[in-house]
């Protein structure tokens, strides 16, 4: 992505050369800013191992495979709305690949729905996912309004992977059988944990009275005292893909041949949403938000690329992160199997609910 990212700005700034001066003008640095904090918070979570031994202590309490996806997928979900879809993944992910030492149960499926469930389970929060980010810092919206707008979608997204795919069709009622003791230990560290759990809720806070740097500063300073690992361990080339991203992806927007190929999708079912979906699916949702976002009224857009989400594997970066991890055979084709009929799904019930809204 980065290497991808960087020649296309070389390519872009050959055809229409620009003061760099102007190029760090399209880009969005309060998002960046509340987009660090967030990682060196999450990252700080996850190296205190607590995360993991509550994960691995619901795991040996379950007795029937269904009922472990069931909660596997309600952990990812509200995980993600948390600590953000990716990190989510990093913690679920390896949980339940240990499971394939102790038992004979459908860890590629198990991790399919996962991905799935990060996936909708991120669209309820201003924090859940970097589209969602972008779009709660460009709305200007309080932390409280961003997620009461998008509570329909993430319930219907959570409910349809439930109800429709995962509780009568994916899982059987079979039982299964965990020994706690193979499920190992994990390393606890008090401070990178308090840290996190107090620092959450203050960050939030203090970005959602406009104080973004500050906030940002204010949680470098402290990482770096009581959890240096994690300032040194955050994936610091993502924020350089994401300053690319802003500077390529407002720069094709400007073009002619796209706009009016945008404004023809408009016209479609759906409208924004639809183009949300269709455009998730060519280039991942979070490059179709930066792309869309100056074009668009937010809510059907955040909506949009929350659905497109789903469908193909490039539809969200999350959906690549967890079928890296898992490395299991066979698992792109069984993510598709369920995923390609989820993305249908949701797309159907965004635009009824929308419809009805308008009614």
């Amino acid at each position: 992505m980065l290497l991808s990212m960087s020649g296309l700005w070389v390519v872009l700034w050959w055809l229409q050369p620009q003061p760099l001066s102007d190029m760090a003008e399209r880009v969005h640095w309060s998002t960046l800013a509340v987009l660090t904090g967030l990682m060196l918070l999450s990252r700080s979570l996850e190296l205190s191992g607590y995360l993991t031994l509550w994960g691995r202590q619901l795991l040996a309490h379950l007795s029937e495979e269904r009922r472990l996806a069931v909660s596997l997928v309600l952990f990812s979900g509200l995980l993600s709305a948390v600590v953000t879809n990716d990190v989510a993944l990093f913690i679920v992910v390896p949980l339940t690949l240990g499971l394939a030492r102790m038992t004979t149960l459908p860890i590629a499926r198990l991790i399919v729905f996962e991905a799935l469930a990060v996936n909708a389970g991120s669209s309820l929060s201003p924090i859940g996912n970097p589209q969602n980010l972008y779009l709660w810092q460009l709305s200007g919206l309080r932390f409280g309004e961003f997620l009461w707008v998008m509570l329909p979608l993430s319930i219907g997204l959570m409910l349809l992977l439930l109800l429709l795919l995962l509780v009568p069709v994916a899982f059987p009622k079979a039982p299964i059988h965990l020994k706690s003791a193979s499920l190992g230990t994990a390393v606890r560290q008090q401070k990178p944990l308090w840290a996190a759990l107090i620092g959450y809720p203050l960050f939030l806070i203090a970005v959602d009275m406009g104080w973004v740097l500050p906030a940002m500063v204010g949680v470098i300073l402290v990482m770096l005292f009581v959890a240096r690992r994690a300032v040194f361990s955050i994936d610091w080339l993502l924020l350089v893909v994401f300053v690319l991203m802003f500077i390529n992806l407002s720069v094709i927007g400007e073009l002619s041949v796209v706009q009016q190929a945008i404004n023809m999708m408009r016209q479609w079912p759906g409208g924004d949403i639809s183009v949300g979906v269709l455009l998730s699916q060519a280039v991942s949702n979070v490059p179709a938000t930066l792309l869309l976002a100056e074009q668009s009224e937010w809510q059907p857009l955040a909506w949009g690329v929350s659905v497109g989400g789903f469908g193909l594997a490039i539809g969200s970066m999350a959906n690549l992160i967890a079928l890296r991890l898992a490395r299991q055979p066979g698992i792109w084709t069984e993510f598709h199997r369920w995923s390609l009929p989820m993305l249908g799904l949701a797309w159907l019930f965004a635009v009824l609910w929308k419809n009805a809204l308008s009614l």
